[in-house]
């Protein structure tokens, strides 16, 4: 059986098991035992590629699977054979690609073995008891979801000295038959009632992670957003949907290890990042489809908001000083801390629960049914959880207009931070502070734009100019980035002074640099104007 599988996987808190198992058993519940062997080749060469290779008995019956990572965070390519019953003795029949000959996944599969020339080889394994139950949704984009809670374990090295062990407690929520509308309802229901989270991390990564012996892994930065058909010039919804899909595959993996209790510096950075690109992205990109709601405010944006503003708060002041101390240091300034003793400072949330607060995961349970809707659903998607649109909302933009609109928006941000520059040392704090984050969305909406361009050109010289471009804004990046970082450390250690007088140090020094700080940025800035603006047409 070959299919595109759609689903939403939650990790289940020990403390919600019970109360997500005793609900599962309020309608008729399968239960199946599961344990399955994993493979790759020695170098890993599948997981590089996001495709996973097994052999699973369920119950009584050998089911040989191979899966891929799809266009986006629910899609998955997958394709099943099933070996029939195990045979006497119970052994395991031997694993063969061949089976999946043929189908799309398989074809991605053979063309990987085949680049890497090694052979199969078997890398962990998985004991899982499942609970399976079908829920039926009503209304709009009504839909028949399975239900699977799995708990048991991954197990890496198994019967050797080296055996480790991995828990498993999930919640996946496949999509059957229907509408994306209907698994999204039900997803957003379920993780808001049991206070479950999104997780991407799979049981064969977890296994991954065992045989390399690692707990942390490496933050998940930002990629160019993939259209499916840039030479047919997407049009406003597909458009939409791709860069929406760009912004959650570098926030959903970061925000799924801190939920899990991860306090990496990068990955909150990261995460922070991913949400600013998604709010240039719901801001800059609405007028492609009016139609979405998710677009136009609604209950999207205090959540992500919120969340960014707690990430920054304790992240934001210790880099600063972090940076300042050497600074200050050398220029003979006394050692002093300016955030010991700041006692009036209200206690932060962890990590972690901004990452997992409902709002946070309501909002992402969205975007990612968002992304994997197919046409004509978004919009109405939008409208039944609460978005309002009206319904005479004008028609979603084709393939021109769409581009007319992109270079209108950059080349309104690319005047804008001009004018701004020009004016720089004349701006309110406030302003100067706005003139950053303009500058930030221009950056981000040229590089979400930068693909569509790309292959707009006809010459194949013309196409890195979407680089040359970006690269031409850097210097104003970092500049503006630089005289921020002072003007929170100025204020940081302006407000250390009523604790601690060495503060005052650190004070006239930071105000003594401000001018020349500004000056730096409206040169900095003044160097975009001359930069080629990669979405002007070609005479």
């Amino acid at each position: 059986m070959a299919g595109m599988e759609i689903e939403f996987k939650f990790h289940v808190p020990a403390q919600r098991l019970k109360a997500v198992e005793a609900a599962m058993r309020r309608g008729s519940v399968v239960r199946t035992r599961l344990q399955a062997r994993y493979f790759d080749t020695a170098d890993q060469a599948l997981a590089a590629q996001g495709i996973v290779l097994r052999l699973r008995k369920e119950g009584p019956r050998w089911v040989q699977t191979v899966k891929a990572t799809g266009d986006n965070a629910l899609h998955r390519l997958e394709h099943n054979v099933d070996l029939g019953a195990a045979a006497a003795g119970g052994g395991a029949p031997a694993i063969d690609p061949q089976r999946h000959q043929g189908t799309p996944v398989g074809e991605r599969l053979a063309q990987v073995l085949a680049a890497s020339g090694a052979p199969l080889v078997e890398r962990q394994s998985t004991d899982i008891v499942r609970l399976t139950r079908d829920v039926r949704t009503t209304g709009a984009g009504a839909a028949v979801v399975e239900l699977a809670l799995d708990v048991g374990k991954v197990i890496a090295h198994a019967g050797t000295p080296d055996e480790r062990e991995s828990p498993v407690c999930e919640l996946e929520l496949e999509l059957k038959r229907g509408g994306v509308q209907g698994l999204v309802a039900l997803a957003r229901r379920w993780s808001q009632q049991h206070g479950l989270w999104f997780s991407t991390v799979s049981k064969a990564e977890r296994g991954a992670r065992l045989l390399a012996k690692v707990d942390a892994v490496p933050a998940v930065k930002a990629e160019a957003p993939r259209f499916a058909n840039e030479k047919e010039k997407p049009g406003g919804p597909a458009i939409q949907q791709a860069v929406v899909a760009s912004c959650l595959a570098q926030m959903l993996p970061n925000a799924s290890e801190i939920a899990a209790g991860s306090t990496d510096e990068e990955q909150i950075h990261q995460l922070r990042i991913g949400i600013r690109r998604l709010r240039t992205a719901l801001r800059e990109l609405a007028g492609l489809d009016p139609r979405t709601g998710l677009f136009n405010g609604g209950e999207w944006e205090p959540p992500l908001v919120e969340a960014f503003r707690a990430l920054g708060a304790l992240r934001d002041r210790e880099q600063v000083v972090r940076l300042a101390q050497p600074q200050l240091r050398e220029a003979g300034a006394p050692e002093f801390d300016p955030l010991a003793g700041d006692d009036a400072a209200p206690e932060a949330p962890s990590p972690g629960e901004v990452v997992r607060a409902p709002a946070f995961q309501a909002v992402l349970v969205s975007l990612i049914g968002f992304t994997a809707a197919t046409a004509g659903e978004a919009a109405p998607q939008a409208e039944a959880e609460g978005a309002g649109q009206p319904a005479s909302a004008p028609a979603p933009l084709d393939a021109a207009e769409a581009r007319r609109l992109l270079r209108k928006r950059l080349q309104r941000l690319h005047r804008q931070a001009v004018r701004d520059g020009r004016r720089f040392e004349s701006l309110s704090a406030e302003d100067q502070h706005r003139t950053r984050k303009r500058l930030k969305r221009l950056r981000y909406l040229a590089e979400f734009a930068a693909p569509l361009f790309a292959a707009d050109a006809d010459d194949d010289k013309e196409k890195p100019a979407a680089e040359h471009y970006l690269k031409r804004l850097r210097p104003a990046q970092d500049a503006l980035g630089e005289f921020n970082d002072e003007a929170v450390a100025l204020a940081l250690y302006r407000e250390a002074t009523a604790r601690d007088a060495r503060a005052w140090f650190a004070v006239g020094w930071f105000s003594a640099r401000h001018a020349a700080g500004a000056k730096a940025c409206r040169k900095a800035l003044g160097r975009i104007g001359k930069a080629p603006r990669f979405w002007k047409k070609r005479s």
